[in-house]
């Protein structure tokens, strides 16, 4: 990500930083999204199998090709920002979760990928990041976490990501769910609804990506044009702005489409 330098910062401690795909095509998913969501994609730093999806010229994600046989299943995932991997790592291991990748080196950082308890996957990155910021511009309006418990999710992430010892963090914890704002932006939630056992990939915990547009049933319609498809029990919400909705990419890629606030 060296290629962007110039827009660069370091992220808050605590706080979402990125977002990525890893797709079997990378080709179909580029065209999926370049129709839907309007992006512009551009060679990564990273090689050939990785591009950057940027919207009004800022960076909003990364999509890569993944081996075949490995991550059989495409996910929006997101990454959160810490100042120490190694410590992050320590504290998701101790805490009966798993690190599956790193932490390793990558770019001028540090990134490591893991799940937590209830199988949700997430990363997290030490070092520098291009400048995004969730609740802002074209990067997605938050992620939100799909779980079993609640209130056991806010604990272990909260140690997992050291919220209590930051200080642009705030956690409000609301009758059903959690929210945690940074800089007075809501930035994540931790909802209920995730279901153990077999069920359909997009009822079990998970975390969920929210990408705003100008119109959401326009880009519905985009989406299924483009291959996508709407899971049945498919989680929507109202917002003031109007309703969000949850689709599958072609590639089995999660997310969700947000009313974009003016």
């Amino acid at each position: 990500m060296s290629e962007y330098a110039e827009e660069r910062g370091v992220p808050d401690p605590g706080a979402p930083c990125w977002v990525n795909l890893m797709v079997e095509d990378l080709p179909r998913s580029r065209a999926f999204y370049t129709t839907v969501m309007g992006w512009e994609f551009r060679p990564s730093p990273l090689g050939s199998q990785f591009l950057v999806a940027f919207a009004a010229g800022s960076p909003v994600a990364v999509l890569g090709a993944r081996k075949p046989g490995f991550a059989p299943e495409s996910e929006w995932t997101p990454y959160f920002a810490v100042r120490d991997a190694d410590a992050t790592a320590a504290r998701i291991r101790e805490r009966g979760a798993t690190t599956a990748v790193g932490p390793v080196a990558l770019g001028d950082g540090r990134a490591g990928l893991a799940a937590d308890r209830e199988g949700a996957t997430f990363g997290f990155w030490e070092g520098p990041a291009p400048a995004w910021s969730a609740g802002e511009g074209s990067a997605p309006t938050r992620v939100d976490l799909q779980t079993r418990d609640v209130f056991d999710a806010a604990v272990f992430y909260g140690e997992v990501l050291d919220w209590t010892a930051e200080p642009g963090i705030d956690i409000a914890y609301r009758d059903d769910h959690v929210v945690v704002e940074s800089g007075g932006r809501a930035v994540l939630s931790l909802r209920g609804g995730g279901a153990g056992g077999s069920v359909p990939a997009h009822l079990r915990p998970r975390w969920l990506v929210n990408f705003t547009v100008d119109d959401v049933e326009r880009a519905v319609v985009a989406a299924i044009g483009a291959g996508g498809s709407r899971p049945r029990l498919s989680p929507t919400s109202w917002t003031p702005k109007g309703f969000s909705r949850t689709l599958w990419d072609p590639d089995g890629g999660l997310f969700t489409l947000t009313p974009r606030e003016s």
